[in-house]
């Protein structure tokens, strides 16, 4: 069950800076977190969803985590940045969550940039995190 704050470095910046987060909805299987302090014409916003299909050996779970910040444009128009993971996990034939915790860690070590064994930074200076930012494959 994830806390009403998020405010223990679930959430860092790519200059490894802690942002803090406190629940602001929860709708079912939905929560919204709203950045703590943040600008009321800027909102920071992280999504995490859950929603299920199908039943037995064929039930799935899709489950999401969403950013989506509020900015100002060049043209000092506000302009929102979003992005968001889906992990989508057959629940109903898989006995254990090792293979969903081997796809999580495979999109973090991609998108991060790799240090020491155990250490990463988050910088946004990672192979794969170069090619979302900038549209190259």
């Amino acid at each position: 069950m994830l806390p009403t704050t998020l405010n223990t470095n679930e959430v860092k910046d790519s200059a490894n800076v802690e942002i803090e987060f406190e629940r602001k909805v929860t709708e079912g299987s939905k929560l919204v977190f709203a950045k703590i302090a943040e600008t009321y014409n800027q909102p920071y916003r992280l999504t995490v969803s859950h929603t299920e299909v199908g039943s037995g050996v064929n039930l799935r779970r899709r489950s999401l985590a969403r950013f989506d910040k509020t900015v100002s444009g060049v043209s000092l128009l506000p302009r929102v940045v979003t992005g968001y993971i889906v992990l989508d996990i057959p629940v109903g034939d898989l006995n254990a969550s090792t293979e969903a915790k081997n796809i999580l860690a495979n999109l973090t070590s991609c998108l991060a940039t790799p240090g020491a064994t155990s250490v990463i930074a988050l910088d946004g200076t990672g192979t794969v995190a170069q090619a979302l930012i900038n549209g190259s494959l």
